[in-house]
């Protein structure tokens, strides 16, 4: 059985950010009668990714912000800067993240580990709202 839902997170500017509340808000009527079953969270942006990581320490948000700009300093010489000096440093920040993430779904709940939870990774400095396609397959 599958279900899939197309959704919009809240704009958010640079940063990690956690949205598992968010996302569980718009996933709920398709994961709640799930027995045993995997979500697929698919972000639709060249500029942001998701992942899963600690959900309760604010400042392990902080530093991976910060290791990922260490990772990818802005300061290198892009080419591609069409919408601005962080264009393409976001694109290569994505493809190292990632775009999709994958959840077992156990009995109508996520079965993320006690201090994991879903990230918003956005890249760009300027705050944007972030489409994400959920797919449930049971």
């Amino acid at each position: 059985m599958g279900w899939q839902k197309t959704f919009t997170l809240s704009q958010r500017s640079k940063g990690c950010h956690l949205v598992t509340d968010e996302v569980y808000a718009h996933i709920t009527p398709g994961i709640k009668d799930v027995k045993v079953g995997m979500l697929f969270l698919f972000i639709q942006h060249t500029s942001a990714a998701l992942t899963i990581n600690e959900n309760c320490d604010r400042d392990v948000r902080k530093d991976m912000d910060m290791a990922l700009d260490n990772i990818v300093p802005e300061s290198l010489d892009w080419m591609h800067t069409d919408e601005g000096p962080d264009d393409s440093v976001s694109h290569t920040k994505t493809s190292l993240i990632g775009a999709t993430i994958s959840i077992p779904i156990t009995d109508g709940h996520l079965n993320l580990g006690t201090w994991q939870g879903i990230y918003l990774t956005e890249f760009r400095h300027a705050a944007h709202s972030r489409r994400v396609v959920a797919t449930v397959l049971s």
